[in-house]
């Protein structure tokens, strides 16, 4: 995560910030939920093993963790010039979005995982943006060259919302009874033009955590 340890990037209904201290207690208290933690494949922690994790996230150079806010949670008053100011980042929070590069994969391969942790901001559209702006950011910054998600064969939206996205289902269920679907950046880098002729891309502001 060094690499985007200091990025915040501003998107149309998103801003995915990077995983602080500060963000911590409310993350972990979305993990004491067993359905969010059945959905993501998570074990219970402590308090104090989320701020471990949080400290292992921030230094392992093989993961993105970004944080997800909505932007609809935001007051006018309380947005800079972008439309952000990282002292509201708590109310707003309400998911991540991920990128793992796990050495048993093909180099360049990275694994995407997105949660809405807040049920009222789900089916809005803001999942599908968030994993946008992430896939854009790994072709762009990591050489990221294809991308894997493995999702339980019995949630069939998000299954569903991978596939409009221009991802392949590989095979059938696996023993974990999930699904593999992949995404190839492709000849000429055609899925990265088609991601940044997107409108939830075109108009991405970046800056630096301040």
């Amino acid at each position: 995560m060094k690499i985007n340890s200091n990025t915040i990037i501003i998107g149309k209904k998103v801003i995915l910030v990077p995983y602080k201290k500060k963000h911590v207690e409310k993350y972990w208290k979305w993990m004491q939920s067993e359905e969010i933690r059945e959905q993501t494949a998570s074990e219970e922690l402590t308090i104090e093993e989320e701020y471990e994790n949080q400290e292992s996230w921030f230094r392992d150079e093989h993961k993105i963790t970004f944080i997800i806010l909505d932007k609809d949670l935001l007051l006018d008053d309380e947005k800079d010039g972008n439309g952000y100011s990282n002292e509201n980042d708590i109310k707003s929070m309400i998911g991540d979005v991920n990128i793992f590069f796990n050495e048993y994969e093909d180099e360049g391969t990275g694994e995407l995982e997105v949660m809405i942790a807040e049920s009222t901001s789900r089916r809005k559209g803001l999942a599908r943006e968030a994993l946008s702006i992430i896939m854009g950011y790994g072709i762009e910054n990591l050489s990221t060259k294809k991308y894997i998600v493995k999702i339980g064969e019995s949630n069939q939206p998000s299954i569903q919302m991978f596939k409009t996205m221009n991802f392949k289902q590989i095979g059938d269920a696996n023993v974990f009874k999930e699904i593999l679907l992949e995404f190839n950046n492709g000849d000429n880098n055609i899925n990265l033009l088609n991601l940044k002729n997107n409108d939830n891309y075109k108009s991405l502001i970046f800056k630096n955590w301040e």
